[in-house]
């Protein structure tokens, strides 16, 4: 069975992917701050019948969390399969660069950006233990330039510029460590849910959980070795 990190996985997306990927009988460690938060997702999941899951105490932002849930895991497993860096923080508003606050900024980017590099970082060395690892950045169509510069694009979304910003970064991050990775045969990509309703944006995306871990369950599953350093949503890729 193989073995699955999911960071922030204590609710919404995250929780919903942790689910839909124990069913497709993986084993998926829930990555959570907070340790009865976790317990609490672990308890819903076992409801339902599902009890090839764990939580794992870990806050990305926390490089001392982050080393402490890597040596905790490293106590249960000899590999780890797939990292899904999913913990995300939307940020206070306003988020326009012109009104807004650098400090909202920098702490958007400590969950989104730099957090998502230090646990992978962290937990390198367990996923190079496995045959055909995989890294898996959930990031957002509010992250693509091509998307931003478009003709027509949605500019309703602007009042996301620091989430924004921080997953552009991640996709940065996505492309220049798949390079790095070429000659390991870890694949690393981009996925974007799309708009899904959930607390991070008020429960007013137009996709429900389900619908939003779909595409990153896809790509989890995914086992061609050529598949790395792109950006997916569901139904194709995304722009840059």
């Amino acid at each position: 069975m193989k073995n699955i990190l999911i960071t922030g996985a204590n609710k919404g997306i995250g929780f919903e992917t942790a689910r839909q990927l124990a069913q497709l009988n993986y084993f998926v460690y829930l990555g959570s701050r907070d340790s009865e938060n976790g317990l609490e997702a672990i308890r819903k999941l076992n409801e339902m019948g599902i009890t090839n899951v764990a939580t794992l105490v870990v806050d990305v932002a926390d490089i001392y969390s982050v080393r402490q849930a890597r040596q905790e895991l490293e106590t249960k497993i000899n590999a780890l399969d797939i990292l899904i860096n999913n913990a995300a923080i939307a940020g206070d508003q306003p988020q326009d660069f012109v009104n807004g606050d650098v400090e909202n900024l920098r702490r958007v980017f400590d969950t989104n950006f730099f957090g998502a590099i230090q646990i992978t970082l962290e937990f390198l060395p367990l996923l190079k233990k496995s045959g055909a690892a995989s890294i898996i950045n959930v990031s957002s169509e509010v992250g693509s330039i091509a998307l931003r510069t478009a003709a027509g694009r949605n500019t309703n979304r602007d009042k996301y510029n620091a989430y924004g910003a921080s997953k552009t970064a991640l996709n940065a991050f996505t492309v220049m460590l798949a390079n790095e990775l070429t000659d390991t045969g870890i694949r690393v990509n981009s996925v974007t849910p799309g708009y899904t309703a959930t607390d991070l944006n008020q429960f007013q995306g137009a996709k429900t959980v389900e619908q939003g871990a779909l595409p990153i369950v896809k790509l989890a599953t995914e086992n061609n070795p050529d598949i790395t350093a792109m950006f997916f949503k569901d139904g194709g890729e995304v722009p840059w």
